[in-house]
């Protein structure tokens, strides 16, 4: 197998094509075929991706940053999945539309990209959706010009030590905005059919961490400053709860409080920023955490 450098830690080993095979695996500890652990009808995305049908999410497993609060821990440390080919990949964007999805949401895939790109060799008639944490190479996501219609970034930290502190991610904040820029650059301003769901764009997404609402702030100067109204929309959330290793970092064991959302939320109406979505404080809960069961994934296999 060829020796892999798909994201910004290049590893530089020759990763497995399959989970038991010998080799190294790398950080994101994948093969090289894609595991995955769900493929549903998502109705919990943007309202622009989730629609009144749902967005067709595809869960895959291993992450390229494993950040120690990660709500789906589950697949992104422990790597529970059930590994797919790109055929079988296919039929399953395949029963997806057929259900009614208003795209196809690829869900931490960074990994699995040569194998994602075989499964998306013809056009789909839904666009499709690459949806990561942001720590991106551009040359990977060049990969991706004409097959992926928007992206779904997020934009974590400004501060590097947080980003080292939670997801061991050197260099975070410069690599995440020279991908968000790339992104941009594939997509052009983001566009809404007549029924307002997305058909081309970015969507850049930001998780408020309590304790550091600071950090929050300097995000959303970032994005004011760097796109104009218009080219992109920004998705401020509310929904952290303590989870994965969350409990070994005790400044971020809580939830946040209503006083550090409102101050992040103020702060944003402030920014000249007009697009994009909040999250009301019932998001913060367990029962938004999909099962990582295998639905949509097994009967596939």
């Amino acid at each position: 197998m060829e020796i892999c450098t798909l994201c910004p830690r290049e590893c530089g080993v020759k990763r497995p094509l399959h989970k038991n095979d010998p080799g190294r695996p790398g950080f994101c500890r994948s093969p090289w075929l894609p595991q995955a652990a769900r493929a549903a009808l998502h109705l919990w995305e943007e309202p622009c991706l989730s629609g009144k049908n749902g967005s067709g999410a595809v869960f895959f497993s291993g992450c390229t940053l494993r950040c120690v609060f990660c709500q789906n821990s589950i697949i992104s440390s422990e790597n529970k999945g059930w590994e797919v080919t790109p055929e079988a990949l296919r039929r399953i964007y395949q029963d997806l539309i057929s259900q009614g999805a208003h795209n196809i949401d690829l869900i931490t895939a960074t990994q699995f990209i040569p194998m994602i790109l075989e499964s998306l060799k013809d056009p789909l008639p839904v666009p499709v959706v690459f949806n990561t944490g942001g720590y991106e190479k551009k040359e990977t996501l060049r990969l991706l010009e004409g097959k992926v219609q928007i992206y779904l970034p997020d934009l974590k930290y400004v501060d590097d030590s947080l980003a080292l502190r939670y997801s061991n991610a050197p260099r975070y904040f410069e690599t995440a905005a020279d991908a968000i820029r790339e992104m941009y650059r594939q997509t052009g301003p983001y566009k809404l059919d007549k029924d307002g769901i997305m058909q081309k764009g970015v969507i850049i997404r930001h998780l408020i961490l309590p304790g550091h609402t600071d950090d929050s702030k300097r995000v959303i100067d970032w994005v004011a400053k760097t796109f104009r109204p218009g080219e992109v929309m920004f998705s401020l959330m509310r929904q952290y709860i303590p989870c994965g290793r969350a409990d070994e970092f005790p400044e971020i064991d809580r939830t946040l409080t209503d006083e550090e959302y409102n101050e992040v939320e103020s702060y944003l109406f402030a920014s000249g920023i007009e697009d994009g979505f909040v999250q009301e404080e019932p998001s913060a809960d367990e029962k938004y955490i999909p099962a990582f069961d295998g639905t949509g994934i097994i009967k596939e296999l």
